[in-house]
């Protein structure tokens, strides 16, 4: 009887490369937080336009992405939109290193808040509702994750998306739950924890814009294109009784730190008709984008999913 087949040697030296990168960029990560924040802010400057040259594939799904919601806007200045997008992505990557292993201290003297950052706690201490806290995809998600947890007294939960190398998804969880009180569950994980976390008071820190498949969701217009948009926003938030905060998380140039707006609750949010407050939901983050076009995370692929007969947009 034959062994198991043994792996090609090329396979095992490429997976053994790929280790190391990964143990190697963290490393370098962790060495970065030490440097202040404009010297990341300069660094980013230079590795965005360099990621901008070298990511292809990103390179073409943002400019598609930008021509679908953008058509009217020439082409030059949709490339410069998205030059400058590469610029502030990488700056929010070398940000985690600050997110991640910075003192407290540190970090809440970057933020500056900005609105009604104890709406949650006050909901839930005079009506005992909880409240979802809406974070749309701009590439400061992970600062205004921080303020949630730093600025203000409401225990939190989110869903986050498992890791597949087990080191980084250890300290993705460890960064983003180390300071104030809160849980993350994974998405591929039964919704019922989080459900009961939101019973008992937790806020849920919701990213409402991703493109996720049909699962829970319907196409609803972003930008005048129609997007498979998750309905679970309005019907979560009906069900629970939950008050709808958004919270829109910017990075300041030049390193001078992140502004994070705790906005008014939604305006008749959540209604009967799901599909009527998805759409208006996404009305909304439209005019938040158009106030900060270069930090909304063009490089995700918005339109994956597409209505039936229709052909695939990336």
């Amino acid at each position: 009887m034959s062994g198991p087949r043994a792996r090609p040697l090329g396979e095992r030296l490429a997976e053994g490369a790929s280790e190391v990168g990964i143990r190697l960029g963290l490393a370098l990560l962790w060495l970065l937080h030490w440097l202040p924040l404009p010297v990341l802010a300069a660094i980013a400057r230079g590795m965005g336009r360099l990621l901008y040259r070298l990511a292809g594939s990103r390179r073409k799904v943002g400019l598609r992405n930008l021509a679908l919601c953008f058509p009217t806007l020439p082409l030059t200045e949709r490339q410069a939109l998205l030059k400058q997008h590469f610029q502030w992505l990488t700056q929010s990557l070398l940000d985690r290193a600050v997110l991640w292993w910075a003192p407290a201290a540190r970090i809440q003297g970057l933020i500056q808040v900005e609105g009604d950052i104890d709406l949650a706690e006050r909901v839930w201490r005079e009506e005992g509702r909880a409240t979802m806290w809406l974070c749309p995809h701009f590439v400061g998600l992970d600062v205004a994750g921080a303020a949630i947890l730093l600025c203000q007294r409401q225990p939190g939960a989110s869903i986050y998306q498992s890791q597949s190398h087990p080191l980084l998804d250890r300290l993705m969880k460890q960064g983003r739950l180390r300071f104030g009180d809160a849980e993350i569950f994974p998405r591929q994980d039964s919704i019922k924890p989080l459900l009961r976390a939101i019973k008992v008071g937790r806020g849920f820190f919701n990213l409402p814009d991703m493109d996720f498949g049909m699962q829970d969701a319907a196409f609803v217009p972003f930008f005048g294109v129609p997007a498979a948009t998750l309905l679970a926003p309005s019907r979560m938030s009906r069900m629970l009784n939950m008050v709808v905060q958004p919270v829109i998380a910017e990075l300041l140039p030049g390193g001078r730190g992140w502004k994070v707006r705790f906005l008014a609750p939604l305006a008749g949010f959540p209604t009967a008709d799901a599909e009527a407050d998805t759409l208006a939901l996404n009305r909304f983050i439209e005019g938040e984008i158009l106030k900060n076009p270069a930090q909304y995370l063009w490089v995700h692929k918005r339109f994956k999913t597409r209505p039936p007969g229709e052909p695939g947009l990336y």
